[in-house]
Order: C-alpha cells, then sequence, then structure tokens
C-alpha cells in the first residue's frame, strides 16, 4: 500500500489523522494552537520503522506509526529515537492526550493503548478494520474502513457504539459536539451528533482522506481530485475548493495556515485560510500525515520508511 497518488489503489487514512481537531494536546495536530515557523534550515529526516503513517504530538515528544512493522515509535523534537513499542497488526491512526496513546490496529479490527513510556496498558475491539483515531473529551473515536462504521469506547476501552457512516471511512474531525467523517470510496462526508444520529451526508470530491475544522469551516482534501473543498458545518454546503498537488491526504493548521500533505507530489502545501498556496515544502516519498509541534513540522513518509521535520 505504497502508492503516489494512483486510481486503482486507495490512500491510507488521513488522521490526524491525524489532523483533524482540538480535544488534546495531539490526537489531532490540525486544531492545535500551537506554531510552527517554515524556516527548513533545520530540516532533518529521522527512519521511523516500516510504512510510518499516522503521526501525533503528546506535548512533548512525537509518536509514529510503523504500519508495516507493527510498532509505534517515539520520537524527540531533536530527532532522536527513544523507543519503538510493539502494538497490533497494521497500525495506521494514532492519537495522544498527552496521558496515553492510543493506536489503530487496522489488520486487527482493535486498538492499543499505551502509556508515555510505551507500556501497554490495554488491547480493546473497534470495528472492522479501524483506520483514523480521535480523542473527544472522555471518549475514543474510531473510523472502521473496512466495516463502514465508526464506533465509540469510553477511555477505558469499553464499546459504547457503533454507528454507520459511508463507504470506507478514513478520517474524523469533531466540530462542536459533531463528529464529521470522510467516506473515501463514498465520495462524501457524514455529520454525526454526539449520540451517534445521522444529521447528514454531503457529496464532495473524488477520493475524501483528510479532515480538518479550523474554528468555523470544515476543510476536507479529496486524494484523487488533487484539491482542498472548505465546507459550511451547519448546512455541508462547499464554501470554496482549492486546488493542491497530486494526492492530497492528511491536513493541518498551523495558526490560521492550512496544511495539506501531498502524497504523490512529496511535498506539503501551506495555504492561507483564503486558499492561496504561497510555500510548498518538499517531504519524503509518499507522505501521509503531518502534526504541528513547536520543534517543527512533522510529516510521515510511507515510501521512504521515514518522517521529516521542516
Amino acid at each position: 500500500m505504497r502508492m503516489k497518488g494512483h486510481r486503482n489503489r486507495a490512500p491510507l487514512g488521513a488522521l490526524m489523522v491525524a489532523a483533524a481537531v482540538l480535544l488534546t494536546a495531539a490526537s489531532a495536530s490540525a486544531q492545535t494552537k500551537i506554531s510552527a515557523t517554515y524556516d527548513t534550515s533545520g530540516a532533518i529526516e529521522v527512519a521511523a520503522g516500516d510504512g510510518p503513517t499516522g503521526v501525533a504530538y503528546d506535548g512533548t515528544n512525537i509518536w509514529v506509526t510503523s504500519q508495516f512493522g507493527n510498532s509505534v515509535v517515539k520520537i524527540a523534537p531533536t530527532g532522536v529515537v527513544l523507543g519503538r513499542y510493539s502494538v497490533g497488526r497494521n497500525p495506521t491512526g494514532i492519537a495522544t492526550d498527552g496521558k496515553t496513546v492510543w493506536v489503530a490496529n487496522n489488520a486487527d479490527d482493535t486498538v492499543t493503548r499505551l502509556s508515555l513510556d510505551g507500556a501497554v496498558i490495554g488491547t480493546y475491539p473497534a470495528g472492522k478494520g479501524p483506520q483514523a483515531i480521535l480523542l473527544a473529551g472522555t471518549n475514543v473515536l474510531v473510523a472502521n474502513e473496512k466495516g463502514n462504521t465508526v464506533t465509540r469506547l469510553s477511555s477505558s476501552g469499553a464499546v459504547l457504539g457503533a454507528y454507520a457512516v459511508g463507504k470506507r471511512p478514513v478520517a474524523l474531525a469533531v466540530e462542536g459536539t459533531n463528529l464529521w467523517v470522510a467516506n473515501n470510496k463514498g465520495n462524501s462526508v457524514t455529520k454525526l451528533s454526539a449520540t451517534g444520529v445521522v444529521l447528514g451526508t454531503y457529496a464532495v470530491g473524488d477520493g475524501p482522506s483528510g479532515l480538518a475544522f479550523d474554528g468555523t469551516n470544515i476543510w476536507v482534501t479529496n486524494f484523487f481530485s488533487r484539491t482542498v473543498m472548505k465546507l459550511n458545518p451547519a448546512s455541508g454546503e462547499v464554501v470554496a475548493k482549492f486546488e493542491v498537488g497530486d494526492g492530497p491526504s492528511g491536513i493541518a493548521l498551523n495558526g490560521s495556515d492550512i496544511l495539506v500533505v501531498n502524497n504523490g507530489d512529496n511535498s506539503v502545501s501551506v495555504m492561507s485560510s483564503a486558499g492561496a498556496v504561497f510555500t510548498t515544502l518538499k517531504v519524503g516519498i509518499s507522505p501521509y500525515n503531518v502534526a504541528v509541534t513547536p520543534s517543527g513540522l512533522w510529516v510521515t513518509n510511507s515510501g521512504s520508511d521515514s518522517v521529516s521535520r521542516r
């Protein structure tokens, strides 16, 4: 599953990733109030296992899922690898509240909870093919790409609910009390209430892969359309559409800037809130997700088995 935007191969999910909402220090770097500069004089590359995909920031260190290494890697802001810890098979999404780390094990249909020193606290069932994971208060939300559902867990790992969404959900974001889900093969996003009621399903571009909420608008990356869309969260209406690079996947906020990871171009587009791309950062091969930290932007490069600090 290492690809550069080919239509016949679906992209890995975009967390944040990874990069979706302000819920914790790093459950989704997209919403953090941390800001990083774009000075590349301190750029580094760090080996991060086999197929690094998800990335999260715990307030001190960076955590990366090694999808094909069945592990997570803990990295200091300087780039020093502090530890490698075994989890389930094919870990993809990752989130942290600054106290523990949660990992979605795609091939095991489970999520693993780790302490910050890498010890496994517990492994809990999720839906079929957990891909993205997000922390919202005391809830753990998991997008299950093979089951077309979102599972809601308690902070102790108990299943509190499972909700049907669109086809191949791969990314999550929270807007107020509502949950937004990117349906990668449904070319849509679904808005759920806090209790899992579907409030709306809205058409977007081809292959939505990443989500972010900037406090006013929902942002969606469309992997096969080479576009980013800005949505009105009240109505789901597309407010604007902007062209970026090839295979936009992960998305995050850096202050008021929008960061878009271009999987096929090996780059990150830096956009203003008005949609103008004013900087492009080159990273490793087949990048997927990005986390914003005081030490810089950290981007996972699945094709070069590394993370880039920019």
